[in-house]
């Protein structure tokens, strides 16, 4: 199972891959980053490209993405919905299974504590996926925290079925 996590942003757009097999390791992660001077519709093209590039080359089974937080600035929650939406569009162009989490979600699944800070969910990021090599950018490490919240709870729902059985 191979599981590409998003953090959606109109400027820079997290990404995060995972392969669960015998144990979880990370494939990749990165950002993938437009201009802040383009207009928004050229940086959403230019990110929705890097998505589908992502996805075409990775072949991910699902695609987990973080929903916007909408905070006190809802121009930017907007903008990050935007972003979010070429993650769910470039997902379901090539028929991939999608799944969208809440911040608070993510972090409670990685850090176990659900207003852990940036630092936190790095550092069980790097814990869970035994590296210490995580890129600088913490929207690189919070896709790759999407993508280990969404093997969580598949993990999970296995095991519900079983029991339900």
């Amino acid at each position: 199972m191979r599981i590409l996590g998003l953090d959606p942003g109109s400027v820079v757009l997290g990404y995060g891959l995972v392969d669960d097999a015998a144990r979880v390791s990370l494939v990749d992660c990165g950002v993938i980053k437009a201009s802040p001077r383009l207009p928004v519709e050229h940086r959403l093209a230019i990110l929705f490209d890097g998505i589908c590039r992502l996805i075409e080359t990775n072949k991910p089974d699902e695609v987990a993405i973080e929903e916007p937080f909408a905070g006190v600035n809802v121009r930017s929650a907007f903008m990050i919905g935007r972003a979010q939406a070429l993650g769910m569009l470039a997902a379901a162009r090539s028929g991939i299974p999608i799944a969208c989490y809440s911040p608070a979600t993510v972090k409670q699944q990685v850090s176990g504590y659900g207003m852990g800070d940036k630092e936190q969910v790095r550092s069980m990021v790097a814990l869970e996926l035994n590296t210490r090599n995580l890129p600088p950018e913490n929207d690189a490490t919070d896709a790759l925290a999407v993508a280990l919240c969404h093997l969580h709870h598949l993990r999970a729902n296995k095991l519900t079925s079983r029991v339900k059985r």
